[in-house]
């Protein structure tokens, strides 16, 4: 006679593919956006996540994510308008981000 062991499912591979709930997707990016690694980075885009992300549709936290994976210089330098914006970044979250960091400037 086999006992049958107790515990935890193992997780199995659909499992893995299960898309992450909007919500936790969300806390996740406001997160990532406070520890981004350049503090005035860190400060900028951690206050428009807080302020913004939870009104994004999915198609927006899409855009914020793949800004959030560029060099925190380029992130920053695009946000205050030191540099051009490049053609993949220039969406509705960049424009909201550059709106956001000139509200901020004294």
């Amino acid at each position: 006679m086999h006992s049958r062991r107790e515990g935890p499912s193992p997780i199995t591979a659909s499992d893995l593919m299960q898309p992450e709930p909007i919500e936790i997707r969300r806390k996740r990016l406001i997160h990532r956006s406070l520890y981004t690694g350049m503090k005035e980075t860190d400060l900028l885009l951690g206050s428009f996540a807080r302020r913004h992300v939870a009104s994004f549709d999915t198609a927006q936290l899409d855009q914020f994510e793949r800004l959030l994976a560029e060099p925190d210089p380029a992130i920053f330098a695009w946000a205050i308008g030191r540099e051009l914006v490049p053609p993949d970044h220039d969406n509705d979250v960049m424009a909201l981000l550059r709106r956001f960091a000139q509200a901020l400037r004294p």
